[in-house]
């Protein structure tokens, strides 16, 4: 059995812990799938591509309130997906083969599962290996939920993994789910030419969003698609590119696609973490104290398959706590998921940080509401919105904000937490990367 000073298992956001602090150690990065996980490669990075060239398209299509003359003729998909993925494949590729080419990395490329305390048997194409190590880092990501319909119907469906890299976009999509995910893509095959049909067992899109937010948001996307709220997948049939949803109230959907996007499930259930005495919570996410440190010494985790708060950014600033408290046990850092902005791409853009409304009557708390709309302010009258609005929650007296949600032009842009956790990918990056090119 090959031994290592270090193995992380997941190289999305477990690849940035290996930092060149590690460069004395004997690293592994074991990947099964991606190198550079969901974000880069089916998660936040590419829909958000997308996303931005449906805001393009919407745009054009709109510019007549602006007193412009002009006409979209078509969004050239494959020519879209095309640029999009040209791009994220090469950085992919190019992250793989500079670990590849490290001296002090080993990367297996396998599925990952323990055997025992801190030790691994990692299956590939090429074969079996058994490591072991004086540390691991569990970084296994997450990957979509599947509901038992659809699962049970054996037809073709897809998701947030897939649809992004279809070679065209069908007449008639139907979407399962309301949330961010659905939502998002939702903007992007609408945009694309797409019939969408929405089903959601909720009565709002966005029910986790700030009450005011999930309601004017649905009410503005009823005009775009068909929604079904407040409904329930009974069962799929049909045949492959003309599906036929049966829902709980006797209706039917006919689609020519289903995209399947009712949330993600952590990938605990897929490392016999038992073997390694890692404990979980119900939900399957591997349980971490405020340093990320597991049940079993030496294992920490980061990321979709602990994190309360399953973000990109989120995963990477558990990433740096990892990476310090790896180096430095005598001085632990902890992670905070106290108030952690976070954005949904939609047209128009969401954006949140803190409580919402309704967490705030849950919780007894004492509290004002502040609501200012886009068009109360001048440049609100030049984009023309009428729909736009800033939401601020505090308490009476001290004025101490308790959450602020937005809805409208670069929302993710407008909305920070204090010691800033940047939304990603929104521009505010841009103000991170500059500040942290000031050094130490």
């Amino acid at each position: 059995m090959r031994h290592h000073d270090l193995v992380v298992i997941g190289a999305g956001s477990g690849n940035a812990v290996v930092d060149d602090s590690f460069a004395d150690l004997d690293v592994a990065i074991v990947e099964e799938r991606w190198f550079g996980g969901t974000c880069l490669n089916a998660g936040c990075i590419p829909s958000k591509m997308l996303a931005y060239t449906a805001q393009v398209a919407r745009t054009v299509r709109e510019a007549g309130a602006y007193d412009v003359d002009a006409e979209l003729r078509a969004v050239r998909w494959r020519q879209v997906r095309d640029r999009v993925f040209g791009r994220l494949d090469t950085e992919r590729d190019s992250g793989r083969q500079g670990r590849v080419q490290q001296d002090s990395v080993t990367v297996y490329e396998g599925k990952a599962r323990f055997i025992g305390p801190r030790s691994l048997r990692i299956e590939g194409e090429h074969g079996t290996v058994d490591v072991s190590a004086d540390q691991i880092v569990v970084a296994a990501g997450s990957r979509p939920s599947i509901p038992g319909p659809v699962a049970e119907a054996g037809l073709p469906y897809e998701t947030s993994d897939t649809i992004m890299r279809i070679d065209a976009p069908p007449r008639r999509l139907a979407i399962l789910g309301g949330g961010y995910i659905a939502a998002e893509l939702a903007e992007v095959f609408g945009a694309a030419g797409c019939s969408v049909t929405i089903v959601e067992q909720e009565e709002r899109l966005l029910g986790p969003q700030d009450e005011t937010v999930a309601e004017r948001f649905t009410e503005l996307v009823r005009s775009r698609y068909d929604l079904r709220l407040g409904r329930e997948l009974t069962g799929v049939g049909g045949r492959p590119g003309a599906l036929r949803l049966s829902l709980d109230d006797g209706s039917t959907v006919d689609a020519d696609m289903l995209l399947v996007a009712v949330g993600r499930a952590p990938n605990s259930d897929r490392l016999n973490l038992e073997a390694a005495g890692i404990a979980t919570h119900d939900d399957g996410r591997v349980r971490v104290d405020r340093h990320q440190r597991t049940t079993a010494e030496g294992v920490f985790a980061l990321g979709d398959i602990c994190s309360p708060v399953p973000l990109k950014h989120v995963a990477n600033r558990e990433a740096k706590v990892v990476a310090h408290n790896l180096r430095h046990p005598d001085d632990l850092v902890a992670a905070d998921h106290d108030l952690v902005p976070a954005a949904v791409f939609t047209n128009p853009q969401i954006a949140s940080v803190g409580a919402t409304e309704q967490e705030c009557r849950d919780r007894g708390l004492d509290y004002v509401v502040g609501l200012a709309g886009y068009g109360d302010v001048a440049y609100g009258w030049a984009m023309e919105d009428t729909t736009g609005f800033c939401k601020v929650l505090a308490e009476p007296g001290s004025g101490r904000l308790l959450g602020a949600h937005l809805m409208g032009a670069e929302a993710s842009t407008l909305t920070l937490a204090e010691s800033p956790y940047w939304i990603h990918p929104a521009l505010t990056e841009v103000v991170e990367n500059a500040l942290l090119d000031l050094g130490p």
